[in-house]
């Protein structure tokens, strides 16, 4: 049955029932009206207006599950789909609620697709500059301390000292350099894997930020792609960025470690908790990153109790 038929015949139910009881029932309209008619008929009028409303309500009522449905989707969040009503719920409804969630699948597919790419193309660009800054940059200031050490060794006292701050100082940029070059590429996660690649990660973290960083990684773990392994070192280290910058921790516990056919990233901070709402770039590149490599996160926080970040990778996707 369509929704017009549908509609129609819940108030042609209404209409039918009001009518039958003013042929049969013994009432009669005076005139004028008297008090207690106008009573029974005004309270008629109410009971149909009522019975129509919630026949009414009762048949649009898949209508309303769609709108809301539509007004909290969100594609880094895939999954969210509305049931079809059986026969009883009305044909244009299920052919609504079947095309909707038709087209949540084409949106969330070409979202994973276009965000591959992006994601794909921003590590070619990250592992061109840190090329780059390792190759030029960090080869010009290696050499400019080697020029300043011999000028230092032959320059007279009162120019030495002078001397030697700019050699220091030109070594502390180069291990700044060298530390971007880490960030923005991080070479141990190409040579030793990813429990090395996390543990120089959490050890640069702690030197810079001052945070304790409790590490708990597994070592047995099983083979992943290097895609999920990226993944995994990114959703880190985004991580605990936010602990130094917008969580006010002073604790951070690391833990990497097999589930089942998943191996499972968690990072916990004592900080002040964030709230879903104000999620920001940050957390929702990790959402991305998450899709791209078939994973769940989940990120659990109350202000003031701190976060939870939990990631959890599937590895069947490459056997040993």
């Amino acid at each position: 049955m369509s929704l017009f038929w549908r509609i129609f015949g819940l108030n042609a139910l209404v209409l039918g029932a009001a009518t039958a009881l003013l042929l049969w029932a013994p009432v009669t309209v005076s005139v004028p009206v008297l008090l207690t008619e106008a009573v029974i008929l005004v309270g008629g009028l109410a009971v149909m207006l009522v019975a129509n409303g919630t026949l009414l309500r009762w048949g649009l009522a898949p209508l309303d599950r769609l709108t809301r449905l539509m007004t909290t989707v969100d594609l880094l969040r895939p999954g969210q789909r509305l049931p079809v009503p059986g026969a009883g719920g009305g044909r244009e409804v299920s052919e609504l609620i079947r095309t909707f969630n038709a087209m949540l699948d084409r949106l969330e597919h070409e979202r994973a697709t276009s965000s591959a790419r992006v994601l794909l193309a921003q590590e070619a660009e990250r592992r061109r500059i840190a090329q780059e800054l390792h190759d030029e940059v960090g080869q010009s200031m290696t050499a400019i301390l080697l020029v300043l050490k011999r000028a230092a060794d032959d320059a007279p006292e009162p120019l030495r000292e002078d001397l030697r701050q700019a050699q220091e100082i030109t070594r502390e940029s180069l291990d700044e350099v060298r530390r971007l070059v880490r960030r923005l590429r991080p070479g141990v996660l190409d040579d030793l894997g990813l429990v090395s690649a996390l543990t120089s990660l959490t050890q640069d973290f702690a030197v810079h930020t001052g945070l304790h960083v409790v590490r708990r990684l597994d070592t047995d773990l099983p083979a992943l792609d290097e895609g999920s392994e990226l993944v995994l070192y990114r959703v880190a280290q985004e991580s605990l960025t936010n602990a130094a910058r917008h969580a006010d921790a002073r604790r951070v516990e690391v833990s990497l470690h097999r589930s089942g056919d998943a191996v499972t990233l968690e990072i916990t901070d004592d900080g002040r908790g964030i709230e879903a709402p104000c999620e920001g770039a940050g957390i929702r590149g990790m959402r991305e990153r998450a899709l791209l490599a078939g994973a769940g996160l989940d990120i659990t926080s109350t202000p003031g109790t701190g976060t939870r970040i939990r990631l959890v990778t599937p590895v069947s996707r490459k056997q040993p």
